[in-house]
């Protein structure tokens, strides 16, 4: 209560204050028949009772006819909640506040809807109005939440290991590969700005200019269109480090989320557990593997590399071929066959990717199409391999290993919702299970052109040691020191281990990427200058907080967030400009016809 005119917020009061004289401020949350109302502030609630004696019926008047959500200022004293009225769900449910003056700040209109966490709103209303929406009990929670963890990240740092905290450019140029960048244009005919995704660049630079440890809340800018559950602009907590190793880097990332974790959530077990990008595929069917939960992918080839069914054959005499399968429990009691069929057909229109189901019936035997083509001893071999129970249902898979196992991966978590929708509780909300994951491939083949490589993260990326002389020879082999850190099966933070060596940097960009290494020529000749090893990461601060809150959008940890269509739906931007005040930039409008014909209108 420093510099403001309250002696208390409405989440303080207790019966120890019995007694005292208050003045308090807040938004109405609700009246009752001008009797009392309840006054909530940033921090909670507190029940006012309204005067019904004539000396004070100016006061009665004035609150009883204040809307919701009205700003008011009541000054009273506090006094114990008669016997048996007390509300044990309130702090504040052992007291009250007998009104003596009031005063109506600012009146509220008519509400677009309630001010309450259980009242069901369209996420659109609830953006057109986020200063409406942002008074929630679960809005307020989260940014407070949110507040206290960089705040405790900044002190883990900055204080206790000393990182400079380095503000960054946001007007710099376009960076080759990677998402799409925003750009902004300059009063230098064609010459355009471009909002960096990252300060991935500038965090290399200052290890060159000897910082040796540096960090950033950094805001980050993508133009990735209509992805839900993306934001075109985020925020990361941004590190780079000078003679320091992917070991370095994962202790600092853990020792600065068990300084940093909210308590209300429980203790955080360091270090985390490791596993390379082959063995979460292969497991899990995902690089972000969500490990709170089993029904890991089974590699069933060997149980039927000898047998004669065709699929199983045809499957087997790939370069790259496996008959990979997945073990739903309980799944006869909890899938109904729609739902089965659901998956199928997600397996089939996603990946192309046909799935057969067995069924372990109550007898133990199996319900398969494969079963006729299987002998005992196969099938046998199959429950003890798939640890099958009776009523578990097992989806195969077979083909190509990567499809395989993207698509079973795909049907685990499908699989997952499925379950819990019925009434299985498999993920627990209230677990977090990081996960580093490591080796990953420096180079993946371009969707568009497979014979064309691009970079698997970014192009400053360190080729594992081990694998360096493969970057001059056979460079689709050589694996990366890239980590990503998985949280329940999100990805919430990635870094690596950076290209030093200005020779190196050349190569991979004009040898193995066919980039014009012009346009990264500042940090290439940087580079030549006695560039120090180094490395760094950067956490995905609002995919963090959301996993942490178990929010179901990203948009729930941001204050004023874009549409999924990245659009401000309570500013309306973007906006149109004149062609005026376009013209200092060298730039026409070209309007589709339809979007002339509604402007004139």
């Amino acid at each position: 209560n420093s510099f403001v005119t309250r002696t208390n917020t409405c989440g303080e009061l207790r019966s120890a204050h019995v007694g005292q004289k208050v003045t308090l401020y807040g938004w109405v949350q609700y009246q009752r028949q001008g009797l009392f109302l309840v006054l909530r502030d940033f921090q909670g609630l507190t029940q006012i009772i309204i005067p019904q004696d004539e000396a004070h019926s100016h006061v009665k008047e004035l609150l009883s006819s204040a809307s919701a959500e009205s700003v008011v200022r009541v000054t009273g004293t506090v006094s114990p909640r008669p016997p048996g009225q007390e509300n044990p769900k309130m702090p504040t449910g052992e007291i009250e506040v007998k009104a003596e003056t009031a005063e109506i700040l600012n009146s509220c209109k008519k509400l677009p809807f309630e001010i309450k966490d259980f009242i069901k709103k369209s996420e659109a209303l609830r953006m057109q109005y986020r200063y409406l929406d942002l008074r929630s009990v679960r809005l307020q929670s989260n940014l407070r939440l949110r507040s206290g963890m960089v705040m405790r990240m900044r002190e883990y740092l900055c204080n206790l290991h000393g990182f400079v905290d380095v503000e960054t450019p946001t007007l710099f140029k376009r960076t080759p590969g990677g998402a799409k960048e925003f750009l902004v244009p300059s009063r230098e005919a064609g010459k355009f700005y471009s909002l960096p995704q990252s300060p991935q660049q500038f965090k290399q630079l200052l290890m060159v200019g000897g910082l040796d440890r540096y960090f950033q809340v950094a805001r980050c800018y993508r133009d990735e269109g209509s992805r839900p559950d993306r934001q075109p602009e985020f925020t990361q907590i941004d590190i780079e480090m000078s003679f320091v190793d992917q070991a370095g880097i994962q202790r600092l990332i853990e020792g600065l989320l068990q300084h940093s974790w909210p308590e209300e959530r429980g203790s955080i077990m360091t270090p985390f557990p490791s596993m390379t990008y082959e063995e979460a595929l292969a497991e899990y069917g995902t690089d972000k593997p969500d490990t709170r939960f089993g029904m890991k992918i089974v590699d069933i080839s060997d149980v039927l590399q000898g047998s004669d069914i065709h699929f199983v054959k045809n499957a087997l005499s790939y370069p790259h071929g496996s008959i990979r399968a997945i073990c739903i429990p309980q799944g006869v009691r909890y899938l109904a066959n729609k739902d089965l069929e659901s998956l199928k057909e997600s397996a089939k229109s996603q990946f192309n990717q046909e799935i057969m189901e067995m069924i372990r019936r109550p007898d133990g035997s199996l319900k398969s199409l494969l079963t006729k083509l299987l002998g005992e001893k196969e099938q046998s071999e199959l429950i003890q391999a798939l640890n099958m129970q009776e009523g578990d249902v097992v989806l195969l898979a077979a083909g190509e290993h990567k499809q395989v196992c993207s698509a079973l991966g795909t049907l685990r978590l499908l699989s997952a919702n499925l379950l819990e929708a019925a009434g299985l509780a498999l993920r627990d909300p209230t677990a977090f299970h990081f996960l580093w994951v490591v080796d990953f491939p420096l180079f993946l083949p371009k969707a568009e052109n497979p014979t064309e490589l691009e970079s698997a993260h970014h192009p400053f990326t360190a080729p594992h040691p081990a694998d360096t002389s493969l970057l001059y020879s056979d460079p689709t082999k050589v694996r990366s020191q890239h980590y990503d850190l998985v949280l329940n099966g999100n990805e919430v933070g990635g870094g690596s281990i950076r290209i030093h060596s200005a020779e190196q940097q050349r190569f991979v960009l004009e040898k193995v990427l066919k980039e014009d290494s012009e346009v990264l020529s500042h940090l290439i000749e940087a580079l030549e200058f006695g560039a120090p090893p180094h490395g760094g990461i950067a956490l995905g601060l609002d995919r963090l907080i959301s996993v942490i809150v178990d929010a179901p959008s990203i948009r729930d940890v941001i204050a004023f967030p874009k549409s999924f269509r990245g659009r401000d739906l309570m500013g309306n931007a973007p906006d149109y400009v004149t062609s005026e005040e376009l013209e200092p930039y060298h730039i026409q409008v070209s309007w589709p016809l339809e979007e002339k014909e509604a402007k004139k209108n």
